[in-house]
């Protein structure tokens, strides 16, 4: 029996996948010269990077259990193989494909440039401590200020909630020109609040303050149902590689209702 349509052709034109797909495509052509890095001109050709990354994704999208899972659905699943990239008679790949591939992946730093590539400000998974959360806090805000000339006039503030009202990360952010706007301990504690008079009474800081909040929508979409709820991997960078993947999935959901299909695939 012979079909004259494309796998493409049997996926809606308003599937949300479809919308996600291009967001993510435009985004791994910015990836090409690091993917190329990665693998060997020699030896057996090996699976294309882009598609383990889109196949990583559907897992968090799709909440997937486990790659094996994953392999599975590839197997009988349109959307899936239209997605990831592989025709109707294309061979599924052993679920080893993941494991053997994956350090190649977190050694290339690919999760964080893919993380860049579709609009998220910045994501970092760090031991849970107080301690570590405000160095790694610091090492991200310096990501996205960048240089201190390229800053300009621009306005910054920082909304973040009590654990990080702390002396030394306060003046980190004074250092750095960048208005504290952290929550303040309740009477009985006001001992540990490091804020000025200056800063505690900024007009700006009660709109900081409310906007901190969306972040926990971030963390709640990524531990609801999906892999995030219960890491199956072991090892700081390992966690953090996936980490930054489910961010980037979260901002590729967001992204597809704020820009308009056409604006996508155009």
């Amino acid at each position: 029996m012979f079909s004259y349509l494309t796998l493409a052709q049997g996926i809606p034109a308003d599937h949300p996948a479809r919308q996600i797909r291009a967001l993510v495509d435009r985004a791994l052509v910015r990836l090409d010269a690091e993917f190329e890095k990665l693998y060997s001109s020699t030896g057996r050709p090996s699976i294309a990077p882009e598609r383990l990354l889109r196949a990583t994704l559907l897992m968090i999208l799709f909440s997937i259990r486990s790659e094996r899972q994953l392999m599975e659905q590839l197997n009988y699943n349109l959307l899936f193989r239209w997605f990831v990239g592989l025709e109707m008679d294309d061979a599924v790949w052993d679920v080893t494909v993941f494991t053997k591939n994956r350090e190649r992946l977190i050694a290339g730093a690919v999760s964080q440039q893919f993380l860049e590539a579709v609009l998220v400000v910045a994501a970092k998974a760090s031991q849970s401590a107080t301690v570590t959360e405000r160095e790694a806090a610091v090492e991200l805000l310096d990501c996205v200020l960048g240089a201190e000339p390229q800053r300009g006039e621009r306005k910054i503030t920082l909304g973040a909630d009590t654990q990080y009202q702390e002396e030394r990360f306060i003046q980190a952010l004074r250092d750095r020109g960048v208005a504290p706007h952290v929550s303040e301990y309740a009477p009985g504690n006001r001992g540990k609040n490091a804020l000025s008079d200056g800063e505690r009474s900024d007009a700006r800081r009660s709109i900081s303050q409310r906007r901190r909040k969306l972040i926990e929508r971030v963390f709640g979409w990524s531990k609801l149902d999906r892999p995030m709820r219960q890491v199956k991997l072991r090892g700081l960078k390992r966690v953090d590689w996936f980490y930054r993947l489910t961010i980037t999935a979260y901002n590729l959901v967001r992204m597809r209702k704020l820009i308009p299909i056409q604006a996508m695939t155009s």
